[in-house]
């Protein structure tokens, strides 16, 4: 055996254990994993964002205050993900609200975490519901099934990720949107926001 067969054996199978540990999904994997995994690749990173559409009346955000998701705490079954308003009269922020994303054997679970300014659980918290119907890569709806039986039509939440293009979240009525807030995925914020309000450092 010469010189340059020795070599060419030696880059080989150095190259081997190098490609094998690249972790990456198939395309076997179910379009819910796939999205997950979207998600989750923006772990330890935050956003800024604005209101898109709002039904006529609501008046929980004004269009022009600053919206920042932080994806906060990462697990391979669990994203933690804080969402703050700015306060624009009182230059403060509300840092109230944390969507969890959980993943299933066989789908994946989307709860609001509300907490008061102590940290306590708000009135109305950790309401949500599980993914409905197959999804994509990404997008994938979330079912309440409470407010979908006293409407007669679907009625739940819409998330949507294009990695480095922008970060989706917002309400359904039967397939057409009703509230919606865009975050820019191509400008992450070089400060990182507190930890909500209720959850540690």
């Amino acid at each position: 055996m010469n010189y340059l067969t020795v070599l060419t054996a030696l880059v080989f199978a150095v190259a081997i254990p190098v490609v094998a540990k690249t972790p990456a999904l198939t395309s076997s994997s179910a379009a819910f994993e796939q999205f997950f995994q979207q998600l989750s690749l923006q772990c330890g990173k935050a956003y800024p964002g604005k209101l898109t559409l709002e039904p006529e009346g609501d008046d929980m955000l004004t269009g022009t205050e600053l919206l920042i998701v932080h994806f906060r705490e990462c697990t391979d079954t669990q994203l933690k993900v804080p969402f703050h308003i700015e306060l624009e009269a009182t230059a403060d922020w509300n840092r109230s609200r944390t969507w969890i994303f959980t993943k299933h054997a066989d789908k994946l679970e989307l709860r609001h975490d509300h907490r008061t300014k102590e940290g306590d659980d708000d009135k109305v918290t950790m309401y949500g519901g599980f993914s409905y119907g197959e999804g994509t890569v990404i997008r994938h709806e979330f079912q309440s099934v409470e407010r979908t039986a006293e409407s007669g039509y679907f009625r739940g939440w819409r998330i949507e990720i294009e990695p480095g293009v922008r970060y989706t979240y917002g309400t359904v009525r039967g397939s057409e949107w009703s509230w919606r807030i865009d975050f820019d995925l191509s400008q992450p914020l070089a400060e990182l926001p507190p930890a909500p309000w209720g959850h540690s450092e």
